[in-house]
């Protein structure tokens, strides 16, 4: 039963973050760019996750002044430049592309995991390497598919990926000195202070302010997309390991694609659902259990 559970509350979040192409195209509509939503996004997230850490554990607030640069590293170097670059490459280009080629994250934090935690890079992972890279050639258009995709918005598409997988380099060393509910706020908290900088505040705000309904969506993108499915995923981490969870929570490149190829009527030529296909059967393979990636490499 408590098995069920965790693989709805991560099943959920999955869909929850792969909705947020919705309110990213909806917000985008008003004259918002990547970097007035991803201030919005830390505005509305960050006081709540502080709030619900303070009822549930005060103590969670306590750091090391030593550690603040980890939480820089999740909260600017990674959270706020991974939302610039994946907002700036839905924005620009087409939904389905920009999930995508998120979801090369694995693939990047198995590199920097053998650069800086010297993990080895199995038969497994270097199949998982060559899957995914002959994945975005098909889903950029590389290799034909009747669109093709400027470079800027391969980079930018990329660096969403990169700075996503970063999350869980500096993550995984703060894990070791704090509880993750801890990590989770205090990423957000500079994750806000970050976005102060480069979000325009007032610009933000004069947008906001002259079509109030977007303030629904302000708080759906915070609450919806961000707040409740950090809190499913964790809650669901209780009842299963991550391999497991990370394989279900694939969901959210799936959930986005289809939105975008449905909803927004972007191309789905046969290359590009195959290359979806590839990236997909990569990410299942680098969340495989240990014992399942050892037969699978005999």
């Amino acid at each position: 039963m408590k098995n069920k559970k965790s693989v709805i509350c991560v099943l959920l979040a999955g869909i929850l973050w792969g909705m947020i192409t919705v309110f990213i195209k909806r917000l985008s509509a008003s004259g918002l760019d990547a970097m007035n939503i991803s201030l919005i996004r830390m505005a509305v997230a960050a006081p709540l996750f502080t709030v619900f850490a303070l009822a549930k554990d005060r103590h969670s607030l306590k750091i090391r002044p030593r550690d603040i640069p980890l939480f820089v590293g999740t909260g600017i170097i990674s959270v706020v430049l991974f939302n610039c670059f994946y907002f700036y490459t839905m924005i620009h280009s087409q939904a389905s592309i920009a999930v995508v080629l998120l979801y090369t994250s694995p693939v990047f934090i198995m590199l920097m995991s053998a650069l800086f935690f010297k993990e080895k890079i199995t038969a497994g992972k270097t199949a998982a390497l060559i899957l995914t890279v002959a994945g975005c050639v098909l889903v950029t258009g590389l290799a034909g598919g009747g669109y093709r995709l400027t470079p800027l918005i391969i980079m930018t598409g990329l660096a969403s990926g990169l700075c996503y997988g970063l999350y869980s380099i500096f993550g995984r060393v703060a894990l070791r000195r704090y509880s993750s509910m801890t990590v989770t706020e205090y990423t957000f908290i500079f994750g806000l202070i970050g976005s102060l900088f480069i979000g325009k505040p007032m610009q933000t705000a004069n947008i906001i302010s002259a079509e109030p309904k977007l303030i629904l969506w302000c708080l759906g993108i915070g609450i919806l997309c961000t707040v409740l499915p950090y809190l499913l995923y964790t809650e669901g981490l209780k009842g299963l390991d991550t391999g497991k969870a990370g394989i279900i929570a694939a969901i959210e490149p799936l959930v986005g694609a289809l939105l975008g190829m449905t909803v927004y009527g972007e191309p789905h030529t046969a290359l590009k659902i195959a290359g979806i296909v590839l990236i997909f059967a990569a990410i299942i393979l680098l969340n495989l259990p240990a014992k399942a990636k050892e037969k699978s490499e005999e």
